[in-house]
């Protein structure tokens, strides 16, 4: 038999937007008009750049703070200009950075609790003196602890151990701006694209150009993103007649695998890659001044096969985003098979969660959707990586009862208790109600092997 057509388990995925009192209203973007997304998320917290006087500041709310904004919510406030980027610590959700148009790079912690009415203006580290000119973007790395990079319209970008807050690497080998950075899978090297209209992968360490070729030729902004995983590099940018395209590339040699004109729209297009589905998110950003510009949201597959991208659909809004930020893996709910979420920020003050979900009827888990992802332990430490050495990222499983999910709560010592005395011993009605738990556990796993049996002799019964 012929198969007309091609077998993917996303093919079906669709976004849905939160419903009203699900999302967070009542403050002002930042009006700056550098090409930055405006906000990050993670698990625990949603960051949004906004408009204010007297210096830059961002929002910090968490994840129950929805609705109206109250007027007097507190903020973080320490930049002396316009904040342009915000990203929080991959390893420790409670940590963030800031770069502003005053040259610094900020460090800063937010309690558990959040914010409140404070008005964070103290970080815990500033990182500054090398940056000539406003900073405008910043990136952890995605294997080793208290690493972080920087890039400057000097155009520079610097790598700083945060342990030390000093300097380790700095990269001169731009002639121009630098419109977007993307580090690989283990962080030994970025994939860069420059006002030039060059690419390029560079060594993280030694700052040098490995490769170097010819990207989009429209002059206008084009992005990047490393798809270490499939040995790709995925870039966004415009055709010499301004339409946007996308291109996929080969990370070692920049041979040019795949280019696909998009549209029309003269809209930067934001790119996210979740390496374990190998899926591409293409959200276009809006003008403030004339709030126009796209307001879809692409979604594409990944293979190693020609032609190597396939479109699966599209997710379309009335109103154009200004921002698009992305939760990491293990804070998406598996249980309704949510395999992606976004925040869509929005200029007139408005940050709406989609839900991207594949529809199925069974209510386990679904092994094939969701693969170990990336945790939030570090593969390396600082020194580690200095000295030279790799390491892939440490995974998590994401089934909901396993010691890694995402629903779980955070490992505790077994033995003793939180102040050092032993743990009190089990009573018998709590031992009753474990082993309850753990016959559970066990059927659901049974049910579980049961259906994937009963899947596999439907596909051999098909063929036959």
């Amino acid at each position: 038999m012929c198969a007309f057509v091609r077998k993917s388990h996303f093919r079906h995925v669709f976004g849905s937007a939160a419903k009203k009192d699900r999302c967070y209203e009542g403050f002002n973007v930042s009006k700056n008009s550098v090409e930055s997304p405006y906000c990050a998320v993670n698990p625990k917290f949603l960051a949004i750049i906004i408009a204010s006087a007297g210096g830059g500041a961002f929002l910090v709310l968490k994840h129950d703070e929805v609705g109206r904004l109250d007027p007097e919510h507190g903020r973080v406030g320490g930049h002396k200009q316009d904040v342009l980027d915000v990203a929080w610590n991959p390893f420790d959700d409670n940590m963030i950075a800031s770069c502003s148009e005053d040259t610094t790079v900020k460090i800063w912690q937010i309690p558990d609790e959040g914010l409140g009415k404070t008005i964070l203006t103290e970080p815990l580290l500033t990182l500054e003196g090398l940056h000539q000119r406003k900073v405008h973007q910043i990136l952890w790395h995605p294997t080793a602890a208290n690493i972080l990079l920087s890039a400057s319209y000097d155009p520079s970008i610097v790598i700083w151990n945060l342990e030390t807050g000093e300097a380790v690497v700095e990269i001169d080998c731009h002639p121009d701006l630098i419109y977007s950075i993307d580090w690989n899978t283990n962080g030994s090297l970025i994939a860069t694209t420059c006002k030039d209209k060059k690419i390029r992968v560079i060594d993280a360490r030694k700052g040098t150009v490995i490769k170097e070729g010819s990207g989009h030729e429209g002059a206008k902004p084009q992005r990047v993103a490393f798809c270490g995983n499939l040995g790709y590099l995925f870039t966004c940018g415009f055709s010499r007649m301004s339409a946007r395209q996308y291109a996929v590339w080969k990370a070692d040699t920049l041979e040019r695998l795949a280019l696909e004109e998009i549209d029309q729209s003269n809209a930067v297009l934001f790119i996210h890659y979740d390496p374990d589905t190998k899926m591409i998110y293409l959200a276009g950003k809006a003008s403030f001044i004339h709030i126009t510009g796209d307001s879809i949201i692409r979604y594409y597959e990944l293979v190693s096969e020609s032609p190597h991208c396939h479109w699966l659909t599209n997710y379309s809004a009335s109103v154009p985003q200004r921002g698009v930020c992305f939760m990491p893996k293990r804070g998406c709910d598996v249980t309704i098979n949510e395999v992606a979420k976004c925040f869509k920020l929005v200029a007139k003050g408005y940050c709406e969660p989609i839900s991207f979900t594949v529809p199925r009827k069974s209510e386990l888990f679904q092994e094939d959707l969701f693969p170990d992802a990336k945790g939030d332990e570090p593969s390396l430490t600082a020194d580690e990586w200095l000295e030279g050495k790799d390491a892939d990222p440490k995974l998590i499983s994401l089934r909901p009862e396993g010691s890694g999910g995402a629903k779980t709560a955070k490992k505790v010592k077994k033995g003793l208790g939180a102040l050092g005395k032993k743990a009190p011993k089990k009573t018998a009605q709590a031992a009753d109600e474990e082993d309850l738990e753990e016959l559970v556990k066990k059927l659901k796993l049974q049910v579980d092997e049961q259906e994937k049996r009963i899947k596999a002799l439907e596909e051999k019964t098909q063929n036959l």
